[in-house]
């Protein structure tokens, strides 16, 4: 990999597992050469509990891709989530100082734009331009050589806290491994699950990850709208341990087999064989009893993301309907839920795009890893956080002496 510039690696940090993707770009076309996973033990929530645990995952999971691959990674695109990450959008306006705006301008707008309140413990992860406006002509994507006297932009800002993102990029340090950038998650998937028209028409993602749920809203080729909400697959592999009585590891593989949001289209006839706990004996019990826990907590989690598009004022940006990905999203009948609480047509998100290895990749929790690896080729940056080198905080502390710089 050293030295290799075609090769790019996507690191999904999840709660449930590991996940490292190497993609190998040949002229516009990205090719999955390797892929490497690993159950991950030291998070919770999408946020790093225990850095040993963390490290040892990440370890594993990029020394499967190395081995299938057959390349060595020294630098990875991570992904970032959990319930500290925030994202608004802001709006900013400059003067036109020539006859034409340059791309000077556009990046003195965006600093206008970005010059907001943060405070000292979250760092900000991404600037994303919704649009430009010039001399009030909105909905202009690229304003480099367009006259005007006044240039606007609105921007979406995404912020994680700083420790978060610390311990991230800690883990992958001392798995040996370079970040070149920190993404995050949901705008990963976007990427490798939405097609161009979903993007431009409008629609809503929703990432439901093992600790967290991500949401993001596109319209008009844009990110207009972030959230991450703190529930997930985990929640509902809870639910069944305590409802049957279950340890957790067995819980799971319930959940994975026999698992359903959906209690009505359960045969009354079918039955499930629960271990016992402590040496006690297994116990038959009726499938309904599992559709009767897992129902209820699929539509909380679906009611909370509604609740927050609408309190977003987004509900009429996703008119192409909802999309989702992450490996919650493979429960039965999860997908008729979601169409019936959010009432707009609902698909299943896959990878799109790639080559390669696409039948190992065809599967919604593989699309943070590919996405990061697409979003890596996309926008290809060599800058590196290497937290021995150069301490975090200190480059949130230059960054925002910068910003001061700048509006005074």
């Amino acid at each position: 990999m050293q030295g290799n510039e075609n090769i790019i690696v996507g690191l999904d940090i999840g709660t449930t597992k590991m996940c490292a993707v190497v993609g190998e770009i040949s002229g516009n076309e990205i090719n999955i050469i390797g892929i490497g996973t690993h159950p991950s033990i030291g998070l919770r929530k999408g946020v790093v509990v225990n850095i040993e645990s963390t490290v040892d995952s990440i370890k594993k999971a990029v020394e499967e891709a190395e081995l299938m691959a057959g390349c060595e990674i020294s630098s990875v695109y991570a992904g970032i989530a959990g319930g500290h990450i925030t994202g608004f959008n802001s709006h900013g306006i400059v003067a036109i100082k020539g006859a034409e705006i340059t791309q000077n301008d556009v990046e003195r707008v965006i600093d206008a734009a970005r010059a907001v309140a943060i405070p000292m413990d979250r760092e900000v992860i991404h600037v994303l331009p919704q649009e430009f406006i010039v001399d009030d002509q909105a909905g202009i994507q690229n304003p480099v050589g367009m006259a005007g006297v006044r240039l606007e932009a609105k921007i979406h800002i995404v912020t994680g806290a700083v420790t978060s993102a610390h311990n991230i990029v800690k883990c992958a340090n001392r798995s040996g491994l370079d970040v070149c950038d920190i993404v995050l998650e949901s705008l990963a998937s976007g990427e490798a699950v939405l097609t161009e028209e979903e993007k431009e028409l409008g629609t809503a993602l929703l990432d439901l990850g093992g600790g967290t749920s991500d949401l993001a809203v596109f319209s008009g080729k844009n990110i207009k709208h972030t959230f991450v909400l703190a529930l997930g697959g985990n929640n509902l592999t809870n639910d069944i341990a305590i409802g049957l009585r279950a340890p957790l590891g067995e819980a799971e593989k319930i959940k994975k087999k026999y698992g359903t949001a959906l209690t009505r289209d359960i045969n009354g006839e079918e039955t499930i064989e629960v271990p016992g706990m402590g040496g006690r004996k297994p116990r038959k019990l009726p499938r309904q009893i599992l559709g009767e826990i897992l129902e209820p907590r699929m539509e909380e989690i679906y009611t909370l993301v509604r609740r927050e598009i609408y309190r977003a004022g987004m509900e009429d940006l996703i008119t192409s309907g909802m999309v989702l990905t992450g490996g919650t999203a493979l429960l039965d009948n999860a997908v008729e839920v979601a169409e019936s609480i959010f009432n707009v047509p609902t698909r299943l998100g896959r990878p799109m795009g790639i080559s390669g290895l696409v039948d190992v990749v065809n599967n919604p929790m593989y699309a943070t890893g590919v996405g990061l690896v697409i979003y890596g080729a996309r926008h290809q940056v060599r800058k590196k956080f290497r937290i021995r080198d150069k301490n975090i905080f200190n480059r949130v502390m230059t960054r925002m002496k910068k910003w001061f710089r700048d509006v005074i």
